[in-house]
């Protein structure tokens, strides 16, 4: 997320649903318009679901080219290598 949107950029989320749709709310009100996620397994179905179903335009990501990531691997650094390696708007 761009720094000037919101006071803390990178934010934690639990997987209920009324916790994903708290993530998409904090979304629309950082003037968020689209998204990039890691797709892996089932567990990105819902929230991609919630995501559009709000406007939001969803990219997914195939979880293999992170694993290319030359740092240790968390959900963090993870959003963050996502945020700034994708091309957006394209």
């Amino acid at each position: 997320m761009p720094e000037d949107r919101a006071e803390v950029a990178v934010r934690a989320f639990a997987t209920f649903t009324p916790d994903l749709h708290a993530l998409a709310d904090w979304l629309e009100t950082c003037g968020v318009e689209t998204v990039a996620m890691e797709s892996t397994g089932v567990y990105w179905i819902p929230i991609y679901e919630i995501l559009q179903e709000r406007g939001l335009e969803v990219y997914l990501v195939n979880a293999r080219h992170l694993k290319n990531v030359p740092t240790k691997k968390t959900d963090v650094l993870d959003c963050q290598w996502i945020h700034n390696c994708i091309p957006m708007g394209c």
